[in-house]
């Protein structure tokens, strides 16, 4: 997608979810995108794997505006992938064909936490159907395990599976700084 239509296409969601991003205003995140060339390539991945990246928050002390994929269910173009290339590689066969931790790398952007996750869940109703891998912590993950997130119940539930494990319905969102 060319820098001109992924503008259009933020810019749009901007505007239509406007409970994300009280009090700031499009024209000032437009003009940081316009400067950074890198970041716009990190949202066209984004965009690219079905993610719908929007702005969740700016940063005050480093006046970086923060996007997160705020698509209803874990982005269409990131499922069934295991955890991290450790994963990845420890299976014997039935392999996927990638893991969260390299995509999100090439892309240019990093996993949700927990924390972050539980943030985004106050702005609306995300991985009703899905799941999504979220960061790990290392000790879970020292124990090859590793840790997912969605909503059911009106709750959002952290669940834990071996880092290698892989499902059609669970994928993983991402946050970008911009």
């Amino acid at each position: 997608m060319s820098n001109v239509a992924l503008l259009g296409a933020l810019q749009s969601r901007f505007e239509k979810n406007t409970n994300r991003h009280k009090g700031l205003e499009w024209t000032k995140v437009q003009a940081k995108l316009e400067t950074n060339t890198e970041k716009l390539r990190s949202l066209n991945e984004m965009e690219r794997t079905g993610g719908e990246p929007d702005v969740v928050g700016h940063d005050k002390k480093t006046g970086e505006y923060i996007f997160y994929d705020c698509s209803a269910e874990s982005p269409k173009g990131r499922r069934s992938v295991c955890y991290d290339r450790e994963a990845l590689e420890s299976r014997k066969e039935h392999k996927p064909e990638n893991n969260a931790i390299d995509m999100a790398a090439a892309m240019g952007i990093e996993l949700l936490t927990e924390e972050q996750y539980r943030e985004l869940q106050k702005l609306g109703n995300f991985d009703a159907k899905t799941s999504s891998w979220v960061k790990t912590p290392a000790n879970i993950r020292k124990l090859g395990g590793a840790i997912f997130c969605d909503r059911r119940y009106d709750t959002v539930f952290v669940y834990h599976n071996g880092a290698e494990s892989y499902y059609a319905a669970r994928g993983f969102r991402g946050s970008l700084r911009v």
